[in-house]
């Protein structure tokens, strides 16, 4: 049996210096929230940073109490003798800029007027929330990772992380991702957007301390999460089965994969922040690795690190091709890297349930860097 790494505390460091937002925007002061596992070794050497998706957060090995049912979202992944091994490494998991699990965001109260700062946040972007993860790791002393690692927008955050400070990292693992989204994951974004936008309890953003706009952040969510699985998927898990046998003929019955839908859309609700979501998808939509280069391969060509990536064959919001075309242009230059497709019915959510193939592939990456 697989061991944990037991009972974890988050840490808090809070930064007062001014902070430069890509966007010219300046905030101070922004607080960090972060875990880390295992120890640091005396030189520094074997630190490992974990960046997490969309609506993670910092807690993703291990368990918060001796009460807690459920473990970190990537307990299987980081541990003794698992694919990052905390025998051997220092894991640092951080909540990434605006979010709303313990790190500075739209939800945080501003304090020059004491109230959540809603939509006066600065729009962010995946360069800001590395700039401030960097920030972190300068902190702790580390001056360069032994990888940093994620999957979807964790794997955006690696790959900035090679492009923005080359210096600071030896090898990366962007796992189900990509250098910029599709179109379609845009549309799919935009869904999400206007179901919270036109929530009349959104009130433009400043609904705190009042109603929370739960009927538009839940649909949002439904909306990513079809994005999330794959059309087998859904047939293995639902098939077309009713969850109700009353009210097929009128529109109160409803299929299984409605109610699953609308239960994990509006269990969302319980733990995050609307306006959150709707700064992390715009930056999501943003990201384009080429921005402020002449091109995309110029961008990914500045990619030095020893890379490691994992795609999953039937991921349909991050397809492999793009993965494909990131791997092409540092094969021409002559980068050291390695692209494992991974045979998976389960969609984008697959980093999170591939749990076997992924540990092997890592383990013997991370022992070759």
């Amino acid at each position: 049996m697989k061991k944990s790494v037991g009972i974890v505390k988050p840490q808090y460091k809070t930064f007062k210096d001014d902070f430069f937002f890509e966007s010219g925007r300046v905030l101070s002061p922004i607080t960090v929230c972060y875990e880390t596992y295992g120890q640091l070794n005396e030189d520094k050497s074997n630190a490992i940073l974990i960046c997490h998706a969309l609506t993670g957060d910092a807690h993703a090995a291990g368990y918060h109490s001796v009460d807690d049912q459920k473990p970190g979202w990537w307990d299987e992944m980081i541990g003794p003798g698992k694919a990052f091994d905390t025998d051997k490494y220092f894991v640092i998991c951080q909540n990434f800029l605006g979010s709303c699990c313990g790190t500075t965001g739209p939800a945080s109260i501003d304090p020059y007027t004491g109230k959540p700062y809603g939509l006066k946040f600065p729009v962010f972007t995946v360069k800001d929330m590395v700039k401030l993860q960097k920030k972190l790791i300068d902190s702790l002393g580390i001056q360069k990772l032994l990888t940093v690692a994620g999957g979807s927008m964790g794997g955006m955050q690696a790959l900035e992380w090679a492009v923005t400070f080359p210096e600071k990292v030896k090898s990366i693992i962007p796992i189900a991702t990509s250098g910029r989204i599709t179109p379609m994951a845009i549309a799919f974004n935009t869904i999400g957007r206007n179901a919270i936008t036109k929530d009349p309890n959104w009130q433009g953003g400043d609904y705190y301390g009042k109603s929370f706009p739960r009927d538009g952040l839940a649909i949002a969510r439904m909306a990513g999460h079809i994005t999330f699985m794959s059309d087998a998927s859904f047939h293995k898990k639902f098939g077309r089965r009713y969850a109700t046998l009353e009210g097929i003929y009128d529109f109160h019955g409803y299929f299984e994969v409605e109610n699953y839908l609308r239960y994990n859309g509006y269990k969302f609700t319980e733990r995050f922040d609307a306006n959150s979501y709707l700064y992390i998808i715009k930056a999501m939509d943003i990201f384009d690795l080429s921005y402020g280069f002449g091109s995309y391969e110029e961008a990914v060509s500045k990619i030095n690190a020893k890379s490691l990536f994992i795609t999953f064959t039937s991921d349909f919001l991050f397809p492999t091709y793009q993965t494909e075309e990131i791997v092409n242009i540092l094969k021409k230059h002559k980068r050291d890297v390695k692209w494992v497709n991974i045979e998976s019915d389960y969609g984008h959510d697959a980093f999170l349930l591939e749990f076997d193939v992924q540990t092997e592939e890592i383990k013997n990456f991370l022992e070759s860097v």
